[in-house]
């Protein structure tokens, strides 16, 4: 009796009782090949106009069946190849502006790891009762960018902006990057207008110095975010390369259209769709 008792213990049941044997993810189907580009076609053209891309790929892979947490990462490393493009299309403004890029570039990239690190630790149920919450705030930053650009545009800086530029940013400020860099590697909507806005009440004016400010931060705390996301296998690489290639053509059309097409047109549609996003996602719980 106690030989079969010690051979049940020694049974590969009681071990993988024990020690769960890993699942591997599901194989990427075309419809989510399909949806991933599309939604990444569309993200590209949105964010040349108007920002706010995000609220369409995160919703769309989850629908297509991504889990949550795979569906932030998956966007985020896909979306990559648009915020370094954006970022070399600035890369003039920044001329004057090297010292607050430099020092800009730490707190985005150490703010852009730990919200990684948070993310990956974030147990997958309570980031299903997490994500509805943040969509649904990321669509109220993204309504409130006309009146917060506004308040940014009509400050006036009295040292101005070349001069403010050849100073070092205060640490206030730095600090405040960091928070956004920790919400930029969690999830990430909308974070261009929390910088545009520190920017602004820094005393900036010039919009295109910010625009090249905030592309700059935006893609150092992406880039260490997306290098954490490959390096833990959550990354659903098929149907990040197929959106990577959306997104640049969706960038590239954008911009193209960016004087023809309404603006307002283009905001109101995000704005819809993120709510009905962050709807769906509560329903869905």
């Amino acid at each position: 009796m106690h030989r079969a008792a010690a051979s049940r213990r020694g049974s590969p049941d009681h071990r993988s009782h024990r020690r769960p044997i890993a699942i591997p993810p599901a194989p990427v189907s075309p419809a989510q090949l399909l949806v991933g580009a599309g939604a990444a076609l569309v993200a590209g053209f949105v964010n040349a106009i108007a920002g706010g891309g995000t609220l369409l790929t995160f919703p769309a892979l989850v629908a297509a069946g991504l889990s949550p947490i795979s569906a932030n990462a998956t966007s985020t490393v896909a979306l990559l190849p648009g915020a370094l493009s954006s970022m070399w299309g600035y890369r003039d403004e920044l001329t004057g502006a090297r010292r607050w890029a430099a020092l800009f570039s730490m707190p985005s990239l150490a703010g852009g790891a730990l919200g990684a690190v948070l993310l990956l630790h974030t147990p997958s149920d309570a980031f299903d009762r997490i994500v509805p919450w943040l969509v649904l705030g990321a669509t109220a930053l993204f309504l409130a960018q006309r009146p917060i650009l506004r308040l940014v545009r009509g400050a006036r800086p009295h040292p101005g902006d070349d001069l403010l530029s050849s100073r070092s940013p205060s640490f206030g400020l730095l600090a405040g990057q960091l928070l956004v860099g920790i919400y930029g590697g969690y999830f990430g909507a909308g974070i261009g207008i929390l910088m545009l806005a520190a920017l602004g009440l820094m005393g900036f004016s010039n919009i295109h110095r910010m625009n090249g400010l905030k592309n700059w931060g935006g893609f150092c705390m992406n880039l260490v975010a997306a290098l954490s996301f490959a390096l833990s296998g959550i990354v659903r690489w098929p149907v990040a390369l197929g959106m990577a290639l959306g997104s640049v053509a969706g960038g590239y059309v954008g911009a193209r259209a960016a004087l023809r097409v309404p603006q307002q047109v283009v905001r109101g549609a995000v704005a819809a769709v993120g709510v009905l996003s962050g709807v769906w996602l509560l329903l869905r719980l």
